[in-house]
């Protein structure tokens, strides 16, 4: 069930936009920023409210990676792997994370403190290797600044 400031703050957003559905990306951010992932039966109200299908929010939520589907730990860590992230040291990366937090992509640290995931470009090309922890850019990216970056978020 949503909450009474949930639906408000979604309800706020029909105003700006032509269609109860355009809202839907928005809706399940204000959810998740307030429970931190998306649930079923969010997904359930979030169409209810906006007067379409659960299928087809389920759909939007699934294709739009920022869309937490799952729990997930305090700290989202997204590892760029797009072509300019690969060949400026992608893989070194994700070595040094995954070894750094004892954890695997899609996983969450037993503290609960991150989760670790992949996206597919961040659009820090020219600052490669990239990645983003929870809405913080961090670029030109080696395993010194990757434990500096991870220390930051406790």
């Amino acid at each position: 069930m949503l909450t009474v400031e949930e639906r408000e703050e979604i309800e706020a957003e029909l105003a700006r936009y032509p269609t109860r559905e355009a809202v839907c990306i928005d809706a399940m951010k204000i959810v998740q920023r307030h429970r931190g992932w998306v649930s079923d039966e969010s997904v359930r109200d979030i169409a209810d409210l906006l007067e379409m299908s659960a299928a087809d929010l389920d759909g939007v939520a699934t294709f739009y990676n920022l869309i937490f589907r799952k729990p997930v730990g305090r700290h989202v860590v997204m590892l760029c792997n797009s072509v300019s992230c690969w060949i400026l040291g992608y893989e070194r990366m994700r070595e040094h994370l995954t070894k750094r937090l004892g954890i695997q992509f899609g996983e969450t640290t037993p503290d609960n403190r991150f989760t670790l995931l992949p996206i597919v470009c961040l659009g820090a090309c020219d600052h490669a290797p990239a990645m983003l922890v929870d809405n913080e850019l961090h670029t030109d990216l080696g395993p010194d600044r990757i434990d500096e970056v991870l220390e930051a978020y406790k």
